[in-house]
């Protein structure tokens, strides 16, 4: 317990010493929401923007989390043949994913208390969600992470370094543009919108939106999504990842 304890700890530092990695996770979210609360230029379709925004950009601070932050960090410390040592001590490879897993949760929950507190600041109303449809949004972020991570490992166990840098982060674009956390996917064009309905990060959007935003449940097609992302991922990130 106590090497889990001692990675843990060191995963948890390292995050939030590395100035990249806090602005990444915490400050754009955050940063998102007041000005797109402010600026009125997204077809939100509703008239309280902030109503929108809360529930997308929270599925965005997941992905950039599970995906982006954990991806870019375990592809460098491949490279740089940190895990290779780490797998080799006592503390070991299921350790050190249970420590990392746990980091990346304890972010999450950080993430949500700000984006929260910032949101009801701005007078969002998460449209009278009562005590089930929160806990589908917390399935629903369960499941979005569990897939996120899935694909932020499945790339850094397969591509150097640098690659796996610029893929991550142009993943990361397409995934904020096409998941509709920021944009309804009723404003992409026809076949775009059946494209990014497939999507985990339109999934996670679409599920936030009704659970948080406009009271509704969680749709099968969305649950479906989900499930199918979180089980792939995790699986084809453990058949291909490479060590060193």
């Amino acid at each position: 317990m106590r090497p889990l304890v001692a990675q843990l700890r060191a995963e948890v530092t390292m995050i939030f010493t590395n100035g990249e990695t806090v602005f990444l996770t915490l400050g754009i979210p955050v940063v998102f929401l007041l000005f797109f609360s402010a600026v009125h230029v997204l077809p939100t379709g509703t008239d309280h923007p902030v109503d929108f925004l809360v529930p997308g950009i929270l599925a965005l601070a997941i992905m950039s989390t599970a995906m982006t932050a954990l991806g870019i960090g375990t592809g460098f410390e491949r490279g740089y043949g940190v895990l290779k040592r780490l797998g080799s001590t006592p503390l070991g490879r299921p350790r050190l994913l249970t420590a990392k897993i746990i980091a990346v949760i304890a972010v999450e929950l950080l993430q949500a208390v700000v984006l929260v507190a910032v949101g009801y600041a701005l007078g969002w109303n998460p449209g009278g969600a009562g005590g089930a449809l929160v806990a589908a949004a917390v399935l629903a972020m369960v499941l979005g992470t569990v897939a996120f991570g899935g694909i932020g490992l499945a790339l850094a166990g397969t591509l150097k370094p640098l690659v796996n840098l610029a893929v991550v982060n142009a993943l990361f674009v397409i995934l904020l543009l096409l998941g509709g956390m920021l944009i309804p996917l009723g404003k992409l064009p026809g076949w775009l919108e059946g494209i990014a309905k497939v999507l985990p990060a339109s999934a996670l959007a679409d599920a936030l939106h009704g659970a948080l935003g406009n009271g509704t449940p969680v749709s099968t097609r969305d649950w479906i999504v989900l499930v199918v992302w979180a089980v792939a991922m995790p699986v084809l990130a453990g058949l291909t990842f490479r060590w060193e």
